[in-house]
């Protein structure tokens, strides 16, 4: 919050929109919960994912984090002049990330089959997308990687990379969950940065500028991954395409 000065009327609202939140945090989580179970599926020994998907995360939002969070967007609303509409009726509509659930990958191109495989649980759960996907970048070669599978991009500038999905059930309850897909390289990046400098930016000059930093590196290392899987498949396909055109190999016979 800083120095800024909130009136009476905002900071009792936002008592009572993180209290509301607690009071539902079982809902949230069953939500949260049930995609798990569908998506789990697909992560298991024999799902379209197995060999595709290193890891899953899930966790719920802390309640302090939330408080924060709303008056940023009180911060927010003040300085474009709006008013700030969040209220108890539409929180879990305003506030996405309440219920999160990360997918964690080892290169770029995975990130397309983990694309289609959601869509299908989505679709086949009884869930929907309460908004489209979208991919958060700093770079035109991730541009235009997701632009071709049909993901909308926006440039992030804490030079921040993630794909996020927000979903919501088909039911009664007005409540959503947000799914991010990134690659293990720039998990490390978000585990940093979520520690010291989240909610609030570190106060540090330094700490933020090598925050930034690491950043790029982690780019840069899914980067050297990508090309390091495009070179080994590239190897494995040359190398069966020269063992098919080797003459007199029979696989069938033995040498006495």
């Amino acid at each position: 919050m800083g120095d800024v000065v909130y009136t009476a009327d905002e900071t009792g609202l936002v008592q009572e929109l993180v209290e509301r939140y607690k009071k539902d945090i079982p809902l949230i989580r069953g939500f949260l919960m049930s995609f798990h179970s569908h998506f789990s599926e697909r992560i298991s020994e024999d799902g379209p994912l197995s060999e595709v998907v290193h890891s899953v995360k899930y966790r719920m939002k802390d309640p302090e984090h939330l408080g924060a969070k709303l008056f940023r967007k009180i911060d927010a609303a003040r300085k474009n002049q709006k008013e700030f509409d969040v209220n108890t009726d539409n929180l879990f509509l305003r506030i996405n990330d309440l219920g999160g659930y990360r997918i964690l990958h080892l290169h770029t191109s995975q990130a397309a089959r983990i694309h289609t495989v959601l869509l299908e649980v989505i679709e086949t759960a009884q869930f929907e997308l309460f908004e489209k996907p979208f991919a958060n970048i700093w770079d035109e070669e991730a541009r235009a990687f997701f632009e071709g599978i049909g993901v909308r991009t926006e440039v992030n500038p804490r030079l921040y990379s993630s794909v996020h999905y927000v979903i919501q059930p088909r039911s009664r309850h007005a409540v959503t969950c947000e799914i991010q897909v990134r690659t293990l390289a720039d998990e490390i990046w978000g585990e940093v940065d979520h520690r010291i400098n989240y909610p609030q930016a570190h106060p540090s000059v330094g700490c933020r500028e090598q925050i930034k930093v690491l950043a790029r590196v982690a780019s840069s290392c899914s980067r050297l991954v990508d090309s390091i899987m495009a070179a080994h498949n590239e190897w494995t396909t040359l190398q069966s395409s020269e063992a098919a055109d080797e003459p007199g190999v029979d696989s069938g016979s033995s040498i006495s």
